[in-house]
């Protein structure tokens, strides 16, 4: 598939596309997640991208919705899918369903609501997929301690576009590479002629770094980047931590078995921080304490040993009194001798106990004692004084200890999560796409669905156009898009075949018919389940719904009107055509003359029509044809209401609220008038 045919998509997004792992599967599947993860598309995008994507796969050219009434059926429809979805992804999910012409895509859909109809909603599971959001790449972390170096300024611009983490220095002999390692904890040379040569510190060569984009080899490359930059898959598990703990949650909850063991990733989990940094070793911890605490560490060492010093001074007897003697040490006076003469063991006890407490506060092993040793020593000074250079020695060390420590750690721990990074993809994927059916099993029970039957598949070669086969059947079919509660909306039975005009009173019903047929309609060609007891249906070109008219039109819109019209005559085959009061566009007399020619044209065509009227006997004396009149019977009046029955009669003309009151008046009265008015309807 190339991007740039799929429809709404250009050079600019089909650039965005290509740097994802596998772009023509994410399109192929609608993976919304997926899509959103190109640079610069939104989930929204990613949506309407996807259904371009799918209709482009199906040969739909997206055309089924033809007018706006049409349209905005659609959007409350998918607008009641989505408000039982728990996540922002499943609600841009959802929108890649769209009515379609192609039996392929329908048929597709209707297999995903097979399955998703088997869902049983649980609490536990909406309040798990509350956490759960499509996986984040982080902004990259910058590693001051590592740096990548090469003498080919092909691979320098290479590697700044693939390792943005990292310093990417330009090399030309050993005395740069040697130079380097003394700025860095670890040097990785990229070039070959650079292997076997002898420098001091970290330094390696490697040659099997990939600097392409990471669909070059995504596995081979995750394992890679484990060892070069290991804080990049941290960060990444690290700031995806909640979904990713969410997303188990929902497999738990829902019973399903995830892609990745769930103690392995809870484990790996527990060993990052937020910021990715590792935890939970003590070794590390010890180091990184010991560094931070150096400079408080050999202050209180050096207060330890002039405490000492101080209290053996104060109490010795030697040849001047002790306290003149202190007297003059703390003028300045030069001590090195006297220390030496006098408090030889005093001095050296002071140097064990600083030296002491140095390795106990830093809490020194191995050969770090040794270099605390130094800090401490040499000639008697009073008060004793640290040993900056062998301070700065012991910080390098200690430091250096620390970064090796924390980078072997950061790459173990990072080849284990390379190993998770796909399983991880598919375990929030699959948690994500468990909230899209969901939701349609919640409208499938909430609003007490069926699937409904496509005409074309029951009757075979016979076809949908059969004598035998209506346009569109529906019993018990209820519309939740009703302004009350949907356990209060009366059951409607109703078929239509061919040309259909639908009477009856103001109030009635009428409109709310054709909502709901037009509302069966757009949901069985989604390939999703229809509110309804039963439903049949053929599967239609295409949906036109026109609604009422706001008064009479002038001349311009009228004409405008007329046109559409015109051309919705044109290319009516197989169509679905639904008319509310269309007469109200102009004079009653020119209205039924209208309607009348439009129906014609249409009973000449393949299609299916309802066009609800008042003036159905001028629209039916003015037509050629014999034209089905159907009607919502109000069944009499009730403390001043209408009482209707909702469900259309089949070939009958139905009564008008004139009608109604004038017979009322005739049944409370004797008066000839009202008999005489009631003899004209």
């Amino acid at each position: 598939m190339e991007l740039e045919d799929v429809p709404g998509v250009g050079e600019k997004t089909a650039s965005a596309l290509s740097q994802l792992e596998d772009p023509e599967r994410a399109l192929r599947e609608g993976d919304v997640a997926a899509i959103a993860r190109a640079p610069g598309i939104s989930e929204g995008r990613a949506a309407a991208i996807a259904r371009g994507a799918i209709r482009r796969q199906h040969g739909d050219d997206g055309g089924f919705l033809a007018t706006d009434r049409a349209r905005e059926i659609y959007r409350d429809a998918l607008g009641l899918l989505k408000e039982r979805a728990e996540t922002d992804y499943a609600e841009k999910r959802l929108e890649t369903f769209y009515p379609s012409v192609a039996p392929s895509r329908i048929s597709e859909v209707r297999e995903f609501t097979r399955q998703a109809i088997k869902r049983e909603p649980d609490p536990a599971i909406s309040t798990a997929l509350e956490g759960v959001q499509p996986l984040e790449t982080p902004s990259p972390v910058r590693v001051r301690e590592r740096s990548l170096a090469t003498a080919d300024a092909e691979r320098y611009a290479a590697a700044q576009r693939r390792f943005p983490e990292l310093s990417i220095e330009v090399i030309e002999d050993r005395q740069d590479v040697a130079e380097l390692a003394r700025s860095y904890s670890t040097v990785i040379v990229l070039d070959e002629a650079f292997a076997g040569m002898d420098v001091a510190g970290d330094v390696q060569v490697r040659t099997d770094v990939q600097l392409g984009s990471e669909s070059d080899g995504r596995s081979v490359d995750l394992e890679t980047t484990a060892e070069i930059v290991p804080e990049r898959l941290l960060t990444f598990f690290a700031h995806n931590r909640g979904a990713l703990q969410a997303a188990l949650r929902v497999h738990e909850a829902a019973d399903l078995e995830p892609a990745v063991d769930p103690e392995r990733l809870r484990g790996a989990l527990s060993q990052v921080d937020d910021d990715g940094t590792v935890v939970g070793d003590g070794e590390l911890d010890r180091l990184s304490r010991a560094v931070d605490d150096l400079d408080a560490a050999v202050g209180t060492a050096e207060s330890v040993a002039n405490d000492h010093l101080r209290a053996a001074i104060g109490e010795r007897d030697v040849t001047i009194e002790g306290r003149d003697f202190l007297s003059l040490v703390e003028q300045g006076a030069r001590v090195d001798s006297l220390l030496s003469r006098e408090l030889h063991e005093e001095y050296e006890e002071a140097i064990r106990k600083a030296r002491e407490h140095l390795a106990d506060a830093l809490a020194l092993s191995d050969g770090e004692p040794e270099l605390a040793e130094r800090v401490f020593g040499g000639e008697p000074t009073f008060p004793v004084e640290r040993n900056e250079e062998a301070v700065s020695r012991l910080r390098t060390e200690l430091s250096a200890a620390r970064d090796r420590r924390a980078a072997r750690l950061k790459s173990e721990l990072a080849a284990e999560l390379s190993a998770l990074r796909e399983p991880v993809e598919t375990l929030v994927a699959d948690a994500l796409e468990l909230d899209v059916e969901l939701a349609v099993s919640r409208f499938y029970r909430e609003f007490d669905c069926t699937m409904p039957t496509f005409l074309d598949d029951e009757l075979g070669d016979r076809g949908a156009d059969s004598a035998e086969s209506p346009g569109i059947e529906v019993v018990g079919g209820r519309s939740p898009l009703l302004d009350v509660a949907f356990e209060s909306v009366e059951p409607v039975d109703y078929g239509v075949s061919g040309v259909t005009l639908l009477s009856g009173v103001n109030s009635g019903g009428k409109t709310s018919t054709l909502d709901l047929l037009a509302l069966l309609t757009i949901l069985a060609q989604m390939g999703l389940p229809v509110p309804a007891e039963e439903a049949r249906l053929r599967r239609f070109s295409g949906l036109d719904y026109y609604a009422k008219s706001q008064g009479t039109l002038d001349a311009g819109a009228f004409e405008s009107t007329l046109r559409e019209f015109g051309e919705l005559a044109d290319g009516a085959d197989g169509r679905l055509v639904l008319v509310d009061e269309l007469e109200s566009i102009t004079e009653p007399g020119a209205s039924a003359k209208i309607v009348a020619g439009i129906l014609e044209e249409l009973d000449r065509q393949d299609a299916t029509a309802v066009f609800v009227s008042h003036l159905a006997r001028e629209i039916r004396e003015a037509a050629d044809f014999s034209i089905a009149v159907d009607g919502i019977e109000a069944v009499g009046l009730e403390d001043g209401e209408l009482v209707v029955e909702r469900s259309p009669v089949r070939n009958h003309l139905a009564r008008s609220t004139p009608e109604l009151i004038v017979e009322k008046l005739a049944g409370e009265s004797d008066a000839a008038f009202y008999e005489g008015l009631l003899e004209k309807f």
